[in-house]
């Protein structure tokens, strides 16, 4: 029990830097998701078919690639050549990532809402913007719920990555404790974090999903 109470704080530490990554992440992904999901199915053709290969390049190749990419190759390419610090790097890889997945998401649940609604809207003297804000946005929330879970749950999970990186993450600190105590403890309670932090995500959406469920004729 002293042992576990001595290896706690470094695990926390940890922690900390993995829920940091996990929010900041969320944040900026999904409003950024939404924007290229509206875009996606936009009447631009152009700007539709530049989101649409940076969706397919972003879901087609794997995320540790892309952080490295960000963190190693970027200073070396040319006009942007900048070097990004660890964190930042890991941020810029997550968020470019994800908001590819929430924008398919998102295109889903708009695309499953009925064209006549939209003609609808039309008629009432709604614009692009009024009809997604007051219409097909409500509506798409509720259906997307589901998988914007599960995607949720896998963010938690590929926070692990940033261990490339030599961050202090959780997974880093409980592999540093093992190699220093040759015991596989820390691995235990770091797994036991991840879990606790969805099964938090879990039932959080599980109530969203059963208040929305309220509003469903």
């Amino acid at each position: 029990m002293n042992y576990l109470f001595e290896i706690m704080g470094p695990l926390l530490n940890g922690s900390v830097v993995t829920l940091k990554v996990f929010f900041i992440t969320l944040v900026l992904s999904v409003p950024l998701g939404l924007a290229l999901a509206l875009i996606r199915v936009s009447h631009f053709r152009v700007a539709s078919n530049l989101v649409s290969g940076y969706i397919w390049l972003m879901r087609g190749t794997p995320l540790m690639l892309q952080m490295l990419f960000i963190y190693f190759a970027l200073p070396w390419v040319p006009v942007i050549g900048i070097r990004l610090p660890d964190f930042p790097a890991a941020i810029v890889a997550f968020t470019l990532n994800y908001a590819a997945y929430f924008a398919e998401i998102f295109r889903s649940g708009i695309q499953s809402v009925d064209r006549g609604q939209y003609e609808a809207s039309q008629v009432l003297g709604m614009n692009y913007v009024q009809t997604m804000r007051r219409i097909i946005l409500p509506q798409v929330i509720k259906r997307i719920l589901a998988p914007v879970s599960n995607e949720t749950i896998t963010l938690v999970k590929d926070t692990s990555l940033i261990y490339v990186l030599a961050m202090n993450d959780l997974l880093r600190a409980a592999r540093g404790i093992v190699q220093r105590d040759f015991t596989t403890m820390p691995f235990v309670v770091a797994a036991a974090f991840y879990l606790i932090m969805t099964l938090v995500l879990t039932w959080g959406f599980h109530r969203l999903e059963k208040r929305y469920a309220v509003y469903e004729g």
